[in-house]
C-alpha cells in the first residue's frame, strides 16, 4: 500500500473551524469518525536494528500482518519508525520512502501500521533492545474525516506545530501515485489550502526534535520559516 498525503499548515483554531466548514459545503460527501488524542514516538535506528524488527514484533501482531511488515523492511529504504497510543490502542508503525521523498515527511511513502498485544511503555522497550534510540516524543489531538470514498482528512493539534490539515490517499502501486498526488493538490486548491512546503516541514521537524521536550504533552508552539 502506497501512502500519498500533503499536510498544510493552519495555525490557529479560527483557521481549523474554517476548513471544516469548507468540507462540509464541498461537494464530495463528509463523514466525520472522530476526535482522539496520540502520543507518538519516534525512533532512530542503529546499523541492523531494521533487521532486527521482524523477529521481535512477529509474537506481538496478528499472523497475516507478518508478509506486510516483511515486505516494507526489505523493499522499504530509509525507514521511519514510531509507536503509537490512540484512545488505549496500542500500534507500531513503520515508513518507508518513495523515490527521493523522506520516510518521516514525504508526500509519496509506503507504510505497516498494527496493533499490538502490548502497554506503549513494553513496545518502546522492545524496539530499545534491539538498537533502537528515541529521536523525539510527540503528542497531538486529532479530527478524522473521510472525504468522499477515496481521501481521508485529518485536522491535528500537535504540540509545537500547532493546527495542521492532512489530506491522505492509498493507492496499491506506485504507477498510481502521481495521480493521487494531482488529485490531493486539486483538492487542496479548491479548499484554498496553501501546500506546507516539504523543506519547510523537514526545518520544523528538525528543530522539533531538538526540542522535543519542550513541546511534548503541551500547548506550546513555534513558527519556523
Amino acid at each position: 500500500m502506497y501512502e500519498v498525503e500533503i499536510k498544510s499548515l493552519l495555525g490557529s483554531r479560527e483557521n481549523a473551524d474554517e476548513l471544516q466548514k469548507r468540507l462540509e459545503e464541498h461537494e464530495r460527501d463528509l463523514v466525520h469518525h472522530g476526535s482522539h488524542a496520540q502520543l507518538n514516538h519516534y525512533f532512530k535506528a542503529s546499523e541492523g536494528a531494521v533487521g532486527a524488527l521482524r523477529d521481535t514484533l512477529k509474537p506481538h501482531i496478528p499472523e497475516t500482518a507478518v508478509e506486510d511488515l516483511e515486505h516494507i523492511i526489505t523493499v522499504g529504504d530509509n525507514h521511519s519508525v514510531r509507536t503509537r497510543e490512540a484512545d488505549g490502542d496500542v500500534l507500531v508503525v513503520i515508513k518507508a520512502s518513495v523515490g527521493d521523498d523522506t520516510s518521516e515527511n514525504g508526500v509519496s511513502r509506503i507504510e505497516f501500521q498494527e496493533l499490538v498485544d502490548l502497554t506503549l511503555d513494553d513496545l518502546d522497550d522492545l524496539l530499545l533492545e534491539v538498537g533502537f534510540s528515541y529521536q523525539a516524543k510527540w503528542s497531538r489531538e486529532r479530527e478524522e474525516f473521510s472525504f468522499g470514498d477515496d481521501v481521508a482528512v485529518t485536522i491535528d493539534r500537535n504540540a509545537g506545530y500547532g493546527y495542521l490539515a492532512e489530506l491522505e490517499k492509498e493507492v496499491d502501486s506506485e504507477e498510481d501515485v502521481l495521480a493521487a498526488e494531482q488529485l490531493l493538490r486539486k483538492l487542496l486548491g479548491e479548499l484554498e489550502l496553501e501546500e506546507l512546503a516539504q523543506d519547510r516541514l523537514e526545518r520544523m521537524f528538525s528543530h522539533y526534535n531538538e526540542n522535543w521536550e519542550d513541546y511534548y504533552g503541551t500547548e506550546e508552539t513555534f513558527d519556523i520559516k
